[in-house]
């Protein structure tokens, strides 16, 4: 069993590229998660999911130097992150994982990162 701070030594800069791609391409046409992206930031919101699952799990800390901490719940809080809206991310990204076709002890791992952060960030009934 790997570390999570070893997740980055196994996929690199290019298995989280493809991961947060993989999810990203999806949310311009999703009905729930769509309408909270704006559409001229999807690269910005791509790039600054990629820079901190990179330093969260073991890369290089670009998310952390250029935005300090992370702060998840409050930066999402304009957001209405229901649990329709939480089980939809969670939808997508189980997709994006699959697309990515990572390891998979590197899969599962994150899965359940994303798992309980989803649900750590729901804020609306």
């Amino acid at each position: 069993m790997i570390g999570e701070q070893q997740i980055y030594e196994r996929i690199g800069e290019e298995g989280f590229e493809k991961l947060v791609h993989a999810f990203y391409k999806q949310i311009p046409q999703d009905d729930i998660l769509g309408p909270m992206y704006p559409a001229d930031d999807l690269v910005g919101a791509e790039q600054r999911l990629r820079d901190f699952l990179v330093g969260r799990f073991g890369g290089p800390p670009r998310y952390v130097e250029q935005r300090g901490h992370p702060r998840l719940r409050m930066r999402h809080a304009p957001f209405p992150v229901t649990r329709a809206a939480r089980d939809r991310w969670m939808q997508l990204m189980t997709k994006a994982l699959d697309e990515a076709e990572l390891p998979a002890d590197v899969s599962k791992m994150l899965l359940e990162f994303f798992d309980g952060v989803a649900t750590f960030m729901m804020n609306r009934e």
